[in-house]
């Protein structure tokens, strides 16, 4: 069988249930399942499968500015303007704990790769890191002088980056909790940031409509790319750390190909601004949102290299010059069969090397059960706590009463 020839990207489906803004979107492990938040201070996660019903959660008390599934998929964080974080379980009922995690809007939430902690980011300016399991606090990170837009976590969970309206993108050791660098060199507020999937580098988006992608052992400005004619919101690295994805306030989507320093594609879908997007764990998939209330999935046909094969070493991007020439702009829908041909795009499919398929299975199938049963027992803690607290109460009444009617 011939190997398939890479296509531009096709929207695959689009989902409409939001009120308000979308403001966020995240694929589930297994991409089964795709994560929204909103404007209108509901969540929805979307099934993949088609004719499956969505599930609507109802929770936060105003806009909802960001979600994460853990690296499971058996849990579902979010944060809000209502200063709390809450986390779901993300099936039929919809069952979650919350707690005040910010003095300010919570502008951002990111799992560590080994579930067992998280990171969030806020308008009070600060970054603090939680413990999954009973959402304890474990410490803040406060050099920011204005809110702090994103916060992620390396891939090895060593470092954490963080974006501020403060115009920088500041790295920080997880360990000794210090600053070890300070990126400067944006001219506007800084919206978005995230490692390389190889964890050597960074990409921030700016309110200057530029995105930079910066070496975090050197420190040294890798590329450069004046691509947007508005903000740029949020960005996603492809799994195999080959190609950058943009979304932007000037409506449009961008892929950018690091490894040649240069735009792909240009995608028109959303009406208005672009507001997120975020790739599936294989890059198979991206999804997007906008503020016209819509969130659509697109299929990436770009990169036809196998998955298994792709993301066992990411490459860094090379160093290459700032990037804004007359480049491939396409309008969707795509008609079927059209492709262009991208040179940079590797077309032999090969043969991935993998545990079995049961052993993986069963694996997969302990962890998300162990972080079920864990924010269940959190769930039934903080019922208990509300029951001990009404007792409490009532027992001091009961007194007051007794007090009172004692002559």
């Amino acid at each position: 069988m011939a190997a398939p020839c890479p296509e531009d990207p096709s929207l695959e489906r689009h989902f409409k249930g939001h009120r308000d803004a979308v403001t966020c979107v995240d694929f589930s492990l297994n991409t089964k399942q795709l994560a929204s938040g909103s404007m209108d201070s509901c969540l929805m996660v979307w099934h993949m499968k088609p004719q499956s019903r969505a599930y609507r959660f109802a929770g936060h008390k105003d806009a909802v500015t960001c979600v994460n599934f853990s690296p499971s998929g058996h849990l579902l964080a979010s944060g809000s303007r209502d200063k709390t974080v809450r986390i779901w379980i993300p099936n039929v009922k919809g069952e979650s704990t919350v707690f005040r995690a910010h003095t300010a809007t919570v502008r951002s939430i990111h799992f560590c790769s080994d579930g067992q902690s998280f990171v969030t980011a806020s308008d009070d300016k600060t970054v603090k890191v939680w413990s999954t399991h009973r959402q304890k606090f474990l410490f803040s990170l406060s050099q920011h002088i204005n809110w702090v837009r994103c916060a992620r976590f390396s891939p090895d969970g060593r470092l954490i980056v963080s974006a501020s309206d403060d115009k920088t993108v500041k790295l920080w050791d997880k360990t000794s909790r210090e600053c070890v660098h300070s990126y400067c060199e944006h001219g506007g507020f800084v919206t978005f940031v995230d490692f390389h999937p190889s964890g050597t580098c960074i990409a921030a988006g700016s309110m200057d409509n530029t995105v930079k992608v910066w070496d975090v052992r050197t420190h040294r400005l890798l590329q450069h790319y004046q691509l947007h004619s508005a903000a740029v919101n949020a960005l996603s690295f492809h799994p195999s750390g080959n190609y950058l994805l943009t979304a932007s306030s000037d409506s449009t989507l961008k892929i950018l190909d690091l490894m040649e320093g240069r735009l792909l594609y240009t995608l028109h879908g959303h009406q208005g601004p672009a507001t997120t997007v975020a790739f599936s764990r294989t890059g198979e998939y991206f999804a997007s949102g906008g503020s016209d209330e819509q969130v659509m999935v697109w299929k990436s046909n770009f990169d036809v290299v196998d998955y298994g094969e792709v993301l066992k070493v990411p490459r860094p991007p090379a160093p290459l010059a700032t990037s804004s020439g007359n480049l491939p702009d396409v309008d969707f829908p795509v008609p079927p069969g059209r492709g262009r041909s991208q040179e940079s795009v590797q077309s032999q499919p090969q043969e991935p090397i993998s545990m079995p398929q049961t052993l993986t299975s069963t694996l997969e199938h302990i962890v998300g059960q162990l972080d079920v049963l864990t924010q269940t027992v959190s769930i039934l803690e903080q019922r208990l706590t509300l029951t001990e607290d009404k007792l409490k109460q009532c027992l001091e009444n009961q007194q007051l009463i007794m007090q009172r009617t004692t002559p």
